[in-house]
């Protein structure tokens, strides 16, 4: 069966004056959270003047897709100076336990005198949506001897035995000889969605081909496993694309760039890259949120999937 994307346009962008200083530009890692009929609140990550990103919020009729409103203040804001999210927030996905729905984010940190790098941190996210607060002042996941160097944008989906499986990324070098990192999706799972056994790599990388990854979206397929959306640089130059994996029975995952079924347009606001998709099921149509040029300077945009 052969899956394409079939594009709806942009949707949101942050422009126009003025805007409070913590939300000035960018609505990347959109992360829509269902507040009644078709009407989503899409939390996005947008940036200050010294692009340290917060968590701002739109409300969208995903059918008839328009803008309900649009919040003005920032729903959860970076960090203090030495705290693991000081340099950015950036959302991953929601999950539940025990009735108390958490956000994750990936929390940035860029120290004048070192490479930057990344722990993930957790928000609690209130019934009605409206507001987030942090969990924990330190970081849900930090590395360890299973990822030593930085860690980003987490997915956490039920397992469908009272469990969870997380897939997140790591990075195993900065440079993998071609002026590229090598940062990879691997996997944890989790018996009550606190304590977490981190399994190693999940989706198969290639140099040259595929190395850098961010930002993973899993879902169900129509055969009984999973899929996930994704973004990667190939490490040979190119921008941003999003590229796609799916799994067998047995879990296992098999990288499948030529199945992904979208890409960059020609022109306009997603022509240059595209990344930090974000998949979700909606009366019966399953869609795509998704940042187009400069890391989500442009906004975001809405897609929906066609099977053949």
């Amino acid at each position: 069966m052969k899956s394409t994307w079939k594009k709806l346009g942009q949707l949101f962008t942050v422009e126009g004056e003025p805007r409070h200083p913590k939300l000035t530009s960018h609505a990347a890692n959109p992360l829509p959270v269902h507040l009644y009929d078709d009407v989503f609140r899409v939390f996005f990550s947008s940036r200050d003047c010294t692009n340290r990103s917060s968590v701002g919020a739109v409300d969208i009729d995903i059918e008839q897709r328009k803008i309900i409103k649009e919040h003005p203040q920032p729903f959860f804001e970076h960090g203090p100076q030495g705290s693991f999210f000081a340099d950015g927030v950036s959302i991953g996905n929601c999950y539940t336990v025990n009735g108390v729905r958490y956000m994750l984010f990936m929390g940035w940190q860029a120290p004048s005198d070192q490479h930057w790098r990344g722990d993930i941190g957790r928000l609690v996210v209130s019934a009605d949506a409206s507001t987030l607060t942090l969990a924990s002042q330190t970081p849900f996941m930090s590395a360890d001897a299973h990822d030593p160097v930085s860690l980003s944008y987490p997915w956490v989906e039920d397992d469908g035995r009272g469990g969870y499986d997380m897939w997140y990324g790591s990075t195993r070098t900065w440079d993998a000889g071609n002026g590229e990192m090598v940062h990879v999706i691997n996997s944890a799972h989790s018996i009550d969605g606190e304590r977490w056994q981190r399994t190693g790599l999940a989706v198969p990388f290639e140099i040259n081909v595929a190395q850098a990854f961010s930002r993973p979206t899993v879902a169900k397929n129509p055969l009984g496993g999973l899929e996930m959306w994704f973004s990667y640089r190939s490490g040979a130059g190119e921008s941003y694309r999003i590229g796609y994996a799916t799994t067998d029975a047995g879990k296992q995952w098999r990288l499948a760039l030529e199945e992904t079924g979208i890409g960059v347009s020609t022109q306009g606001w997603d022509s240059e890259m595209i990344e930090y998709p974000f998949v979700f099921d909606h009366k019966g149509n399953r869609y795509m949120l998704y940042n187009g040029n400069g890391y989500g300077k442009t906004g975001f945009g809405l897609a929906i999937l066609e099977r053949h």
